[in-house]
């Protein structure tokens, strides 16, 4: 695609249950740093220069509010923004200048054709780099949608946004808009909604005293620790309050432009020859399906739904 692109996944942005826990299980147990809070919203980054990499509202109903990327410039967020208007996408904002509060910039957001919004944004404040702690996030990775249409959404991403394709395999395709082999993971036959979250962390040594904390704090590994076939990121699952799936992970393929051949379904096949991960080692546990298929939340929403009904009833 010639013409603007985004340039890179900047964050994510959940509604949950009850923003004081899950603001405590991001800083004390997943291991981000507090940047702002108020208004029911608290932002958290990690170790890297991004401003932030996780909005938490909270919310009656848990769920994905928002994906963020970001783009070179005014010009290419305006650019964005007249492609995405001419190929008919839902507006959720006009390009404007942003809240200080959040960053500043100047940028715009839109709806995928499934409903998710996506935001675009330029010249949001960057930090100094904090410091390094290898077993804390230093940035979001990437995240993977479960999808209903997944030529809609590629189509989106693709010719909209300026992803590229990365691998296919049956069950999911690989886009990135950098040079991590992926920012986005469309997974088939979910439904629509989100299917979980990865954070990098900067070695293996990282990952596994990540892993420990995360144990220690009453956190099972529900899949890992293993090594992707696309990818050949290394890996580890979890569960986090509100029932959605966060990752750590590291070492993600870094992709040459020049030379890269996307691996289609049958490649992933032979190279993968029926394991979930390339070392044969680690399986997801049936929770973590149900989580990633986004049953947790669901029941968890259920439940506060309930509570809210009977409190209103009494």
């Amino acid at each position: 695609m010639a013409g603007p692109r985004v340039t890179h996944l900047r964050g994510v942005e959940l509604d949950v249950l009850d923003l004081a826990k899950s603001t405590d299980f991001y800083m004390d147990v997943w291991g981000l740093e507090p940047v702002s809070s108020g208004n029911g919203a608290t932002q958290l980054r990690g170790g890297g220069d991004e401003h932030h990499i996780l909005t938490i509202h909270e919310s009656p109903r848990a769920g994905l509010r928002c994906m963020s990327f970001g783009a070179q410039d005014r010009a290419a967020v305006d650019g964005l923004f007249a492609l995405a208007t001419a190929e008919g996408v839902v507006i959720v904002m006009k390009p404007q200048e942003l809240s200080a509060a959040e960053g500043g910039g100047y940028g715009f957001s839109i709806r995928t054709p499934e409903g998710q919004a996506v935001a675009v944004s330029c010249g949001v404040a960057r930090h100094e780099l904090a410091q390094n702690d290898r077993s804390k996030p230093e940035k979001l990775s990437h995240i993977v949608l479960n999808v209903v249409d997944s030529e809609k959404q590629n189509r989106f991403f693709k010719e909209i946004l300026g992803f590229r394709h990365s691998d296919s395999t049956a069950h999911m395709d690989f886009i990135r808009c950098s040079a991590d082999h992926h920012s986005i993971a469309l997974a088939k036959g979910h439904g629509a909604g989100l299917n979980h979250m990865a954070y990098e962390v900067p070695n293996v040594d990282g990952l596994m005293r990540g892993a420990g904390r995360l144990k220690k704090s009453g956190y099972n590994i529900e899949w890992g620790v293993g090594r992707h076939g696309p990818g050949n990121n290394i890996f580890t699952y979890f569960i986090e309050p509100n029932g959605f799936v966060t990752e750590y992970t590291t070492e993600i393929e870094r992709i040459d432009e020049a030379t890269h051949i996307p691996g289609t379904p049958d490649y992933w096949a032979r190279v993968m020859n029926g394991n979930p991960d390339r070392w044969g080692m680690a399986a997801p546990s049936a929770l973590l399906r149900e989580a990633m298929a986004g049953k947790i939340v669901e029941d968890n929403n259920k439940r506060c739904e309930e509570i809210i009904a009977r409190k209103l009833a009494s």
